[in-house]
């Protein structure tokens, strides 16, 4: 389905406070991309450049260990700085002599819809996690992304893949378009890209009733993909009566498909 980027920044400007709280998921998958980085990428660079930021999950876990002297933070709406406001970097080295000690590192902000921004170049890594299944036209995005990054620079994300939601596009039809782990490994490679480590799991929430789900969806901000849909009181019965289907002795389900990726500019 075509994503409208207008409608996605009021969903989640809407539901920016909610997010924190209810955006469980989406944590442990920041969290488990930060292990990644850790693990595959060095822990100095000189400027970052972070797509989709959001409430910041994975951008003060970042701090938290890597060393860098420039951060670009993007998102769609200007109101995300407020996840911010104390941004440090507990890692800097107190020796006045390391290149990368100027204090806290030097933040700038890319606010709009990062395929329509020019890109910051000669960055040392890219790093994303839950945003890109957003774009309009992920390939482009990923060869601009190659082009800004230096020789042998890291590009380290989650996404989605095609069972995340899988509840919800089944009863109402409504949900992105997402790529497979080998659909997305396949358009890296064809933009410049060798991939480092790929890994795909299945995350499960549970709730006690049906209208948590919608409830959870809405507090953060996925509802955006029903540009299309309106609820009426019939059709919420029947959504209601149809996820019937998806209890079991936990409850009922509710599935998210990350992907995570480390990948690296082939020079």
């Amino acid at each position: 389905m075509s994503v409208n980027k207008a409608l996605v920044a009021q969903r989640f400007a809407k539901a920016g406070q909610s997010y924190i709280e209810h955006a469980v998921v989406q944590k442990q998958i920041s969290a488990q991309l930060f292990e990644y980085l850790k693990q595959y990428c060095p822990k100095t660079f000189d400027s970052v450049l972070e797509i989709g930021c959001g409430s910041g999950n994975l951008t003060h876990l970042f701090h938290t260990h890597f060393q860098f002297d420039q951060l670009f933070l993007n998102d769609l709406y200007e109101d995300v700085d407020q996840h911010f406001l104390n941004l440090k970097s507990p890692h800097l080295r107190s020796d006045t002599s390391h290149p990368f000690v100027k204090g806290r590192p030097k933040v700038d902000w890319l606010i709009g819809d990062i395929e329509q921004l020019t890109l910051p170049q000669s960055l040392d890594a890219v790093i994303s996690s839950s945003a890109l299944q957003w774009m309009v036209d992920l390939p482009a995005l990923l060869r601009r992304i190659q082009s800004a990054l230096k020789s042998n620079s890291y590009f380290g994300f989650s996404t989605f893949g095609p069972n995340n939601l899988s509840e919800i596009k089944q009863l109402t039809g409504q949900g992105l378009n997402y790529y497979s782990s080998e659909v997305l490994k396949q358009k890296l490679e064809e933009s410049g890209f060798e991939i480092v480590f790929i890994q795909e799991e299945k995350k499960c929430l549970y709730f006690d009733d049906p209208k948590l789900v919608l409830h959870h969806l809405k507090a953060t901000g996925v509802t955006a993909t029903a540009q299309s849909h309106r609820w009426t009181k019939q059709s919420l019965q029947q959504f209601y009566s149809d996820y019937q289907q998806f209890y079991d002795e936990q409850g009922f389900s509710l599935t998210y498909h990350p992907i995570y990726v480390i990948a690296r500019r082939i020079a």
